[in-house]
């Protein structure tokens, strides 16, 4: 995938995340696009790891890999900031 691919990718997936996660947080679109691209790698990884697959572009189990990973990492970065 192209670098405008993944940065329309972490925009899908940071709003779905965040869409799944309301609630505050800092950083605006910008956070919301890297919590997504982060989240693409985080869940294809774990994809790989058990057998789901990667993620490889706009596909429906692409999108809810990295849906998953960016839900984590959205939790994660609550859980961080709240310390």
């Amino acid at each position: 995938m192209g670098i405008l691919t993944w940065i329309v990718m972490g925009l899908l997936v940071g709003v779905l995340a965040k869409f799944i996660m309301p609630g505050k947080d800092p950083g605006g679109i910008f956070v919301t696009i890297l919590i997504g691209i982060a989240g693409a790698f985080v869940g294809g990884f774990i994809g790989s790891l058990l057998g789901f697959g990667t993620v490889t572009g706009f596909n429906i189990v692409s999108i809810l890999l990295a849906t998953g990973g960016g839900v984590l990492l959205l939790a994660l970065y609550r859980m961080i900031k709240k310390k």
